[in-house]
């Protein structure tokens, strides 16, 4: 029997994430074992007069691709891809896997080459989506091998996911209107601010934000979210973070991770744990040393680390940066074919400053 908790789950991706309108092409693209949600998405998307075309993938397909495909095969585009993401109107991905180190045995080179070879692919799905184009989502099936991640049963991993979504409760699209009743606090709170200043005993950075803006991550785009975020200037971060958490790409965790910034740019780059995978990837393009993202995780209901970053991104009382390529509609102007998230505890002897004004401190928002 399938928990009504997924059906929940669908109705809220459906109608509130992407909200769905009559003759609308939806592109659902899943992985094999999430097909319960899968299914039930589809159902929704039906229900509310949409055309889904489903797209299923697995570890095995994906790993076998990047094993035995040649140059050539990496880098072609299959021109049904391409007017894909050129031409639907919602996007529904739903991640799932049954081995998180499936791809942890391809050469970085090779993961390098696709990635490169589908950054225009990255570029029309940004641009699109800035300019009101493309409605979008992801999220992750409850399945064992995350479970497994977090270090949790199955049971208690479903629990902690339908948690984190609110699908637990009555009414869960009025619980994300909530939150971003109290985001919007923020986010107008900095609009036209100019500089951004993150001390604690693992981070002194400086970055500039004059002219950009910062998004409410209410759960529009990602299923959790609870974040606000923007793209700071491309040549103004300084300083250093050393990142208290492990970053998780490619089946690969990399641990340990710091990174010196001067006029915007990695400059210096190690890692206690595959440091040569890191730095294989800042390598990828010009803007793959360059910042993209800043943001602060909000959703105090995440707090335990799951090695999932659409999880862990979210944590109250963290930040996080991604090095890459940047969000359009934050006036970021960063290219890349990367985009990589990595996440630093500010709960204790920390603050960030903005114009010098107090935003945050020990892990919780001051204004």
């Amino acid at each position: 029997m399938t928990d009504a908790r997924i059906r929940k789950l669908a109705d809220l991706l459906v109608h509130y994430s992407v909200d769905v309108q009559p003759e609308e092409w939806v592109w659902i693209s899943g992985h094999m074992i999430a097909e319960p949600l899968v299914n039930e998405v589809m159902r929704a998307v039906l229900e509310a007069g949409g055309r889904p075309t489903v797209q299923l993938s697995s570890d095995d397909l994906d790993e076998t691709r990047l094993l035995y495909a040649n140059q050539d095969q990496l880098e072609w585009i299959a021109p049904t891809t391409k007017t894909l993401y050129e031409e639907v109107d919602c996007l529904i991905r739903l991640r799932a896997t049954e081995n998180t180190r499936s791809l942890s045995g391809i050469k970085p080179q090779k993961q390098q080459t696709r990635k490169k070879a589908r950054r225009d692919l990255t570029a029309t799905y940004l641009k699109r989506s800035a300019q009101g184009e493309l409605k979008w989502v992801l999220t992750q099936y409850p399945c064992s091998a995350y479970a497994q991640e977090a270090d949790m049963s199955l049971q208690d991993y479903e629990n902690f996911v339908y948690n984190a979504t609110f699908v637990d409760q009555e009414n869960p699209i009025q619980a994300w209107q909530e939150v971003h009743k109290k985001q919007q606090k923020v986010v107008d709170w900095l609009e036209g601010k100019k500089e951004v200043s993150v001390k604690s005993p693992n981070v002194d950075l400086t970055l500039s934000i004059e002219g950009r803006t910062f998004i409410n991550s209410d759960g529009k785009n990602n299923m959790p979210s609870g974040e606000v975020f923007t793209g700071p200037v491309e040549d103004s971060a300084n300083g250093w973070v050393e990142f208290t958490y492990p970053a998780i790409s490619d089946g690969r965790e990399v641990s340990g991770v710091r990174l010196e910034f001067k006029e915007g740019k990695v400059v210096q780059a190690s890692a206690k744990k595959n440091e040569a995978y890191l730095l294989s990837q800042l390598d990828t393009d010009e803007g793959s040393r360059y910042l993209g993202e800043f943001a602060i995780g909000t959703n105090y209901g995440i707090q335990q680390f799951t090695k999932s970053i659409l999880y862990d991104e979210k944590i109250g009382g963290s930040f996080h940066m991604a090095v890459g390529a940047g969000y359009p509609e934050t006036g970021s102007k960063n290219k890349s074919s990367i985009h990589w998230d990595f996440i630093c505890d500010i709960k204790e002897d920390s603050e960030i400053r903005v114009d010098d004004e107090l935003l945050y401190k020990d892990g919780k928002f001051q204004i």
